[in-house]
């Protein structure tokens, strides 16, 4: 594996990592996953596999529209996750670019939030586009590089206790994670008919859940926050309390502008 791989395992098999992202960023997540059924064409009878499918979000989702559904994962413990919520879907253990399917199996692919996740991007949607039949759809979501405030929380905590972020492997292939960019992969990797767009929502999430995420180990904020000695730790949390009791809503919950870069394509 590559350092980016490498990196990327170790930040998402770290022991409590499904749990604590279910409570908070899964949630996050989940936004998007309306807009990303539509653009995959989830309805009834359509087999659809899901690619990284985490804790079983899209999953559960697609079955909910009448779908055939088969998901996979990179981490063990999120398919024990996904499989123990949704026992009626096959889920197993699989990392981009190599899924263990026959070409043209399903009739829709679908990878939420999976893009950034992968050293070779291109590769990774090729793959997506192999699995699926002439005609078959993908979908897959991004995070833009700003313009999310769930996000931006963390980044003001961290900033005002003084914490410096490391700098963590990058994606080994660079892309813009825009519209275009997104767009741009999916031409690569010999998609037809590709659009983008973005889509926008708000996450409404009980600040303690929130930072359940960092506080286990989810994400690069996580590596950052689980790495730092009890006294900075302690402190992030006291700074995180204060900023985020003034962003609460009548109901006592945070409630979070975010935006996603969604793009589909049609396997000729």
């Amino acid at each position: 594996m590559q350092d980016f791989d490498v990196h990327e395992r170790r930040m998402w098999g770290a022991a409590g990592v499904a749990t604590a992202y279910l409570r908070g960023f899964g949630g996050l997540c989940a936004g998007a996953v309306p807009a990303l059924l539509d653009q995959a064409g989830a309805a009834p009878g359509v087999r659809l596999l899901d690619v990284g499918t985490g804790p079983g979000t899209v999953a559960a989702a697609a079955l909910g529209r009448g779908a055939v559904v088969t998901a996979v994962d990179a981490e063990p413990q999120m398919v024990k996750a996904a499989a123990e919520r949704l026992p009626e879907v096959p889920v197993s253990l699989a990392l981009l670019p190599e899924l263990p399917f026959t070409e043209g199996e399903f009739d829709a692919v679908t990878a939420n939030f999976v893009v950034n996740h992968v050293a070779d991007p291109v590769a990774a949607l090729t793959e997506l586009r192999r699995v699926v039949g002439p005609g078959g759809l993908g979908a897959v979501t991004l995070w833009p590089v700003v313009g999310n405030q769930a996000m931006d929380l963390f980044g003001e905590v961290l900033e005002q206790v003084g914490v410096e972020r490391p700098v963590f492997p990058a994606v080994p292939v660079a892309f813009e994670r825009t519209t275009d960019g997104l767009a741009g992969l999916l031409e690569q990797a010999g998609w037809q008919q590709v659009a983008a767009r973005l889509v926008s929502w708000t996450y409404r999430v009980d600040p303690e859940d929130w930072w359940a995420g960092p506080a286990a180990g989810v994400a690069n904020i996580g590596l950052v926050v689980t790495t730092q000695p009890p006294e900075v730790l302690a402190e992030l949390k006291h700074v995180y309390d204060r900023l985020a009791a003034a962003r609460l809503d009548a109901d006592g919950l945070l409630a979070l502008e975010a935006v996603a870069v969604l793009a589909g394509g049609v396997r000729s």
